[in-house]
C-alpha cells in the first residue's frame, strides 16, 4: 500500500528523497485518522451501549464496572493495539523507527493495563466488602497485597522497555540493591509479610475484637490493611496498629467465643474458712425449706445413711462417718441455682470448684456460660450471679471474707 502511495507521488516528477518522508507523513495521518475513527466508535457508540445496558440491569457488579471506568480502560487498548499492527507497514522506509514507536506503545499498553487491572482489583474489592464472604476473609489486604504485584510487575516491564533491556536482565539487576532496599525497607516489607500471613492464615478479620493491652488496642477491628489494622475501642479512640505487631508480639481474637453458643463466666469469691461447719439441727431445718436443694439433700440424707449404717459410725460425734456441711451445701445450690437460671447456656460446662485456699480465705469459682455474647448483657448475668451469691450467704452461715482493718482510701478531690 505504502509503495503505491510512492508511486502515485513520484509520478508527479517529486525526488525521491521529499516523496519517501511525504509518503511516511500520509501514512501516519491515515492511521492516526483510521485510530481515531476507530476509538470514536468504541467510546461514543459501544460504551453507550454498555452504560444503557448497565442502568436497566438489577445486578451490582455491571453497576461498579462502569463506576470504576473498566470499560473505559478496555476501549483505551484499541488504540494502541492497533498502532502496534500498523507500525511495521506505516514506517517500512524508516525500519529503525520501528522498534522505538513500538516500544512506546508497548509502555503505554502496560500502563493501561495495569490501570485496567487496579479498576478490576477496587470493582472485587467493593464488591465483596459487603458479601458474606468479604467478612470472613480480609479481602482489602487480599487486593492490596495483588495491586502491589501488579504495580511492581508493571514497573519492570515498563523500565525494561524504556532501558531496551529485557526484564529478566532488569529483575537480576535488582539483586545488587537488595541488601539497601530491605533497610530502607524494613518496615514495609515486615509490615507486607505479616499482612499476607494475617490475610492466608485468617488471623483476623473485620469486625473481629481483638485485644493488645500493650498498645491500649480493645474493641473491633474496622480496617485491614496491607501494613496496618485499625482497632475501635469501646470508647471510640482508634487505634492504629502495624501489622507485624500482631504477628511478632501477639494478641488476643475473641472471635472464638463470639462464634461460639456462650460467653464465659470464670470468676470467684472467697469464703472466710472460719465459718464453714457441719450442719446442725437449726441449720439444717432452715437450709430443708430451699427447692433447689430439695433432690440433692433427699439424695445425700440417703447416701450419707447408708453409709454410716454400714460402717457403724458413732453418730454422737460429727466428725464421725460422714456429715454434710454448710459449705458443701452451699456449692450444691450454686450447682442447682445457675442450672436454674435461663440466660446460662446449660448446654455448656457449669461447675462450681474451689481453688487454693489462702491467707484470704477460701476462693470458689463459677464457671459456666451465658447465652448472650454482647458485653453489657453478659455483665448483667454475671452480675445477677453474684448479688446473689453474696445476699444467699448468710442463708448457709458461710461469710465471705473481707480484709479487716484496710485502710480507707480519702475521699476524691473536686474541682
Amino acid at each position: 500500500m505504502l509503495d503505491s502511495l510512492l508511486l502515485y507521488i513520484e509520478s508527479f516528477n517529486v525526488d525521491r528523497s521529499i516523496a519517501v518522508p511525504v509518503a511516511t507523513l500520509l501514512a501516519v495521518l491515515v492511521a492516526m485518522l483510521l485510530i481515531a475513527i476507530v476509538e470514536l466508535v468504541t467510546k461514543k457508540i459501544l460504551l453507550r451501549s454498555i452504560d444503557h445496558f448497565v442502568a436497566k440491569t438489577a445486578s451490582n457488579l455491571d453497576d461498579l464496572l462502569v463506576r470504576y471506568g473498566v470499560f473505559n480502560w478496555i476501549a483505551h487498548l484499541v488504540p494502541p493495539l492497533l498502532a502496534y499492527r500498523m507500525a511495521g507497514t506505516v514506517l517500512q522506509f524508516y525500519p529503525a523507527a520501528v522498534p522505538q514507536v513500538t516500544d512506546g506503545l508497548v509502555i503505554y499498553f502496560a500502563v493501561v493495563v495495569i490501570l485496567l487491572l487496579l479498576a478490576v482489583l477496587d470493582v472485587v474489592y467493593e464488591f465483596y466488602s459487603g458479601h458474606p464472604i468479604g467478612m470472613k476473609l480480609p479481602i482489602k489486604s487480599i487486593v492490596q497485597v495483588i495491586k502491589t504485584v501488579v504495580v511492581s510487575i508493571g514497573v519492570v516491564i515498563v523500565i525494561s522497555r524504556l532501558l531496551g533491556q529485557s526484564p529478566v536482565v532488569f529483575i537480576s539487576g535488582i539483586g545488587a540493591f537488595t541488601a539497601v532496599l530491605l533497610l530502607i525497607f524494613k518496615d514495609s516489607i515486615l509490615g507486607l509479610v505479616a499482612g499476607v500471613q494475617l490475610s492466608t492464615n485468617d488471623l483476623v478479620r473485620i469486625g473481629d475484637w481483638i485485644t493488645m493491652p500493650k498498645y491500649g488496642a480493645d474493641g473491633e477491628v474496622i480496617d485491614i490493611s496491607l501494613v496496618t489494622v485499625s482497632v475501635q475501642n469501646f470508647d471510640k479512640t482508634i487505634v492504629v496498629l502495624p501489622a507485624y505487631t500482631l504477628i511478632s508480639e501477639g494478641f488476643k481474637n475473641w472471635r472464638g467465643m463470639q462464634e461460639s453458643d456462650g460467653r464465659r463466666i470464670k470468676r470467684s469469691f472467697n469464703i472466710d474458712m472460719q465459718s464453714i461447719r457441719f450442719l446442725d439441727g437449726e441449720l439444717m431445718k432452715k437450709i430443708e425449706a430451699v427447692q433447689l436443694l430439695k433432690p440433692y439433700l433427699q439424695e445425700r440424707f440417703q447416701e450419707i445413711t447408708s453409709h454410716n449404717r454400714a460402717v457403724g459410725a458413732d453418730e454422737d460425734s460429727p466428725v464421725n462417718g460422714r456429715r454434710l456441711t454448710n459449705l458443701g451445701t452451699f456449692r450444691a445450690y450454686l450447682q442447682a441455682y445457675v442450672h436454674s437460671q435461663s440466660r446460662i447456656n446449660t448446654d455448656m460446662m457449669i461447675m462450681i470448684r474451689y481453688l487454693q485456699p489462702d491467707a484470704f480465705g477460701l476462693p470458689c469459682e463459677i464457671y459456666c456460660f451465658t447465652r448472650t455474647k454482647e458485653w453489657a448483657e453478659y455483665e448483667g448475668v454475671q452480675a445477677d450471679i453474684f448479688d446473689h451469691i453474696f445476699a444467699v450467704l448468710p442463708w448457709f452461715d458461710l461469710k465471705a471474707y473481707q480484709l479487716q482493718g484496710a485502710a480507707v482510701p480519702p475521699p476524691a478531690v473536686t474541682a
